[in-house]
């Protein structure tokens, strides 16, 4: 065991100045009585010993109505405490529970008892906080313990009507934040759909001012009212602007898709590399991190919502094969956590602020598909890692928000909260649930595809040192998307144009693009084209998805989905136009049609997004609400429970969950079903011989400093001695480096040489010692080293803790933190070795413990921040 520190007499620096030495402990005694109170003020409190003028009573007293005494309804509006009305004064106490010893520190952030006063550090307790550090996990427990003290303060200490109005303000501060959030995604959402229309349409041409246009309209505002688009006089392609007709019109509209496709691209991809790098990808895998409880900051902030936003518009508009939905998750949760830094009491609460951060995010859903309860569903399904009750009626009440938002700019003038958005007038047949079952057995087989191309590229790019940089990559990508999108009839739109096309039921007038419904279209010339753009579709999404872009996976697998649903749903038709006296096709009616190809379309975008996401019921409400026909939801919950099924026997993993532990996120996931080893948590937990410990006492401000310089670890378990090793307590790192930092400096100016200890010294002189009880945890939740390993990571799953101390009868055995679990349980025993060797070769490099390297590897690469945070700054630590 490495530990520093020899035996020291001293006491700390936030005790009282002026104390004579006892023979006693007077963290057992304060917590009973004051300073300058003996036992005679002890026994005098006794009720019996007083002449009782009643019996006593031990039942509960009626409360008195404020109108009985005049002076009770002046309290109720004022809110000051009545006098009582003993007859014996009560003594003062001095100092005690609740009383801040003088000459005291910075700020608690956690300073609250059950009476509503100060808690008494010197006590056991979790200890004072600072910022969490970046790239680290937050402390559940700790949270949540601070949030209910918070609370016993406000409603002990408010009372009346001006009390009643405080604690009503407080409780709607959640709400506010909430609806400002909606507000604010729907009209960002509005914006995106606008701007990405009207770039997407200028790669083919612009809208003069012919015909009452202008050029900032996109091709359906400036056809607006034409049933056929093609005889639209506004809209100008881009030959046609040049004077170029005939053979040479195909190659220069073709070269404007070229240039304006890969421009578009090029510029997203500048924006993210410049601005903001956390605005790359869909961002779904570092939400979760997040509400799993780690610490990125700067993933939520301003600068990224900015980037995010401009940079989805530019990536969807180049025409390359990813989506805006699952960004407007990303999207959403920026808007939040910039509503979130008005309120103090949220922001300053990591717990509380994941909660908030849960309910946003239904509203990114909602919008993205226009389904305000698909959002809460897709919240509770996919992202949240906590989602107790209260977060379900908050995140409904921000999607519907939302939504309504969406609704009121109407972004189409079509009454649709999206471009995909349909209505089927027919129902379907008992046959057809044999070819809906095929398609959701073919999503599954795309989405387990997928997955493993998808990561293959990925861990291919990782390896090839030789590669460009990630701008070129995107061009080049860009480039070849473009090259291959124009000539294929299918490809060459928008995807979300492509989605709507293929979903829509071919009865009444509207624009038929493809000529998916004009008579003699269903060929099989027209099926290989569809799965032919399928497979295209497919190879060039795997390499999309993972560039630095702003990119989603959801819009191109319901496209790549609705090709396979609609070329099937082809095959239907023909079939039954061919042999209407099959058995199969006698309940079809005559004059009406018996297939409808565009439901099959549908269906098969539910089951390839169930393949890829891997949830169920989520897509089977989000289905329902983009087509509002109740009648197709059992096909849809076929379809996805077969893609689910037979995605999961590829892998368990979904595309998020696999994005997660391909960049080694320290996520556990609570509802996931991981197979834990059986076999007792001292075989994988770091052994204490292998551990750097500290010592009750021994130690000065230097020598702290230097085990702070040579280890990295992110926190300390603290001995009493080294023979013994009775487990104290826990410190962090954070904290012990902003301590050692302000005790040299002013006012204290403490010299390196001070005495620094973690137990009570009563003959310490707190104005020349440093005393780090209160900073310290002293109430670790601790293991027996024979339990089950089981058992630990049920403690770090469900209680959302960050470490695990084992002792036996109080002596200390090892310590197991989140990302030893992590590593156990996804199998990378092999990256380990390779990264730091095993933990037979010491703490340094052994079983990954809360280091710097190893919270850092495979998270963005970023440095670590040294400088200690102020407690006074602790809302703004954890930057998001």
């Amino acid at each position: 065991m490495n530990n520093n520190g020899s035996s020291s007499s001293s006491e700390g620096s936030n005790g009282p100045r002026n104390r004579a030495p006892r023979d006693y402990d007077d963290d057992e005694l304060d917590l009973f009585v004051g300073e300058h109170r003996d036992d005679g003020d002890i026994l005098g409190d006794d009720p019996l010993s007083e002449n009782l003028t009643e019996p006593l009573s031990f039942k509960r007293k009626q409360k008195r109505s404020m109108f009985s005494q005049p002076a009770r309804l002046l309290t109720a509006f004022t809110g000051a405490n009545p006098v009582p009305s003993s007859r014996r004064s009560p003594q003062p106490v001095t100092t005690g529970i609740g009383m801040r010893p003088e000459g005291s520190g910075s700020s608690i952030l956690n300073s609250a008892t059950k009476d509503g006063v100060p808690l008494d550090w010197y006590v056991e307790g979790p200890g004072r906080r600072v910022g969490y550090e970046n790239l680290t996990a937050i402390d559940w427990i700790f949270e949540y313990t601070k949030e209910r003290q918070r609370l016993r303060v406000l409603y002990s200490s408010a009372t009346g009507l001006l009390g009643y109005a405080q604690q009503f303000l407080d409780a709607s501060q959640v709400w506010v934040v909430l609806v400002l959030t909606g507000l604010a995604v729907g009209s960002v959402a509005a914006g995106i759909d606008v701007a990405t229309d009207w770039l997407g349409d200028l790669k083919y041409g612009y809208c003069s001012t012919t015909d009452g246009g202008a050029f900032y309209l996109n091709k359906g505002f400036c056809c607006f009212g034409y049933d056929d688009h093609s005889s639209c006089q506004g809209w100008t392609r881009w030959s046609a602007a040049l004077g170029i007709s005939g053979a040479g019109y195909w190659y220069i509209e073709y070269f404007f898709f070229l240039l304006l496709a890969v421009t578009f691209a090029l510029c997203a991809s500048i924006l993210v590399h410049e601005y903001a790098l956390y605005a790359k990808h869909s961002g779904i895998p570092e939400i979760k991190t997040v509400l799993g409880g780690f610490v990125i900051r700067h993933l939520l902030g301003g600068w990224t919502l900015i980037t995010k936003s401009l940079g989805l518009v530019l990536a969807v508009s180049s025409g390359m094969w990813l989506g805006k939905e699952g960004p407007l998750v990303h999207v959403a949760c920026c808007c939040a956590s910039l509503f979130i830094k008005l309120f103090p009491s949220i922001n300053n609460n990591e717990a509380r602020k994941r909660e908030v951060l849960s309910a946003a995010a239904a509203s990114g859903i909602s919008v993205a598909f226009g389904s305000p309860i698909g959002g809460v569903l897709f919240s509770l399904e996919q992202l949240s890692y906590y989602f107790p009750d209260k977060t379900m009626w908050q995140s409904f009440v921000c999607a519907m928000t939302a939504a309504v938002m969406l609704q009121a700019f109407d972004p189409f003038r079509s009454g649709k909260l999206v471009l995909y958005q349909v209505k089927y007038s027919t129902g379907w047949h008992a046959f057809e649930l044999v070819p809906f079952a095929l398609l959701g057995i073919l999503g599954g087989v795309y989405g387990g595809l997928f997955i493993k191309a998808n990561m293959q590229v990925a861990r291919w790019k990782k390896a090839a040192r030789w590669l460009p940089g990630p701008i070129a990559q995107v061009a080049a990508v860009a480039l070849l998307t473009a090259l291959i999108n124009y000539p294929n009839h299918y490809m060459r739109a928008q995807s979300s144009e492509l989605v709507s096309n293929l979903f829509t039921e071919c009865t009444g007038t509207f624009d038929d693009q493809f000529g998916l419904c004009k008579t003699g279209s269903a060929t099989v010339y027209t099926i290989i084209l569809l799965l032919f753009a399928a497979v295209l579709g497919f190879l060039l999404a795997t390499i999309t998805f993972g560039l630095q872009i702003p990119a989603g996976i959801i819009l191109p697998s319901m496209a790549i989905g609705a090709l396979m649903g609609r070329a099937v749903g082809i095959v239907m038709e023909i079939w039954q136009r061919n042999h209407s006296g099959f058995i199969a096709f006698q309940r079809c009616e005559p004059d009406i049609p018996c297939v409808t190809p565009g439901t099959y379309a549908i269906i098969g975008a539910a089951a390839a997004l169930a393949g890829v996401t891997r949830m169920t019921v989520s897509i089977v409400v989000i289905t329902f609400e983009l087509t509002g026909a109740l009648t197709y939801v059992l096909p849809i919950m076929v379809a996805v429970m077969l893609s689910k099924w037979v995605g999961d026997a590829f892998s368990r993993r979904g595309i998020y969950e696999s994005w997660i532990h391909f960049n080694e996120y320290p996520f556990l996931d609570n509802s996931e079903e991981m197979i834990v080893p059986d076999i007792p948590a001292s075989q994988i937990m770091t052994r204490v011989e292998d551990l750097v410990v500290l010592t009750a006492t021994g130690h000065t401000i230097a020598s702290l400093e230097a085990i702070l310089a040579q280890h990295p670890y992110r926190g300390f378990p603290v001995v009493s001695d080294p023979r013994d090793a009775i487990l104290l307590g826990y410190i962090n790192r954070a904290e012990l480096a902003y301590n050692l930092d302000m005790a040299q400096s002013p006012p204290r100016s403490l010299p390196s040489e001070t005495e620094a200890f973690f137990s009570h010294q009563p003959l310490a002189d707190p104005r020349t010692t440093l005393d780090l009880r209160p900073w310290m945890d002293q109430t670790p939740l601790t293991l027996s080293s024979r339990s089950n390993l089981h058992l630990a990571v049920s403690y770090l799953q469900k209680l959302g803790l960050r470490y695990v101390l084992f002792s036996d009868r109080g002596v200390l055995q090892g310590l197991l933190t989140k990302k030893d679990v992590w590593y156990v349980l996804n199998g990378a025993e092999e990256t380990r070795r390779t990264s730091g060797g095993g933990r037979d070769m010491g703490v340094e490099t052994g079983i990954m413990r809360e280091d710097g390297e190893g919270e850092e590897r495979g998270l963005l690469n970023e440095g670590l921040t040294d400088a200690p945070t102020s407690p006074g700054m602790h809302g703004e630590g954890p930057l998001l």
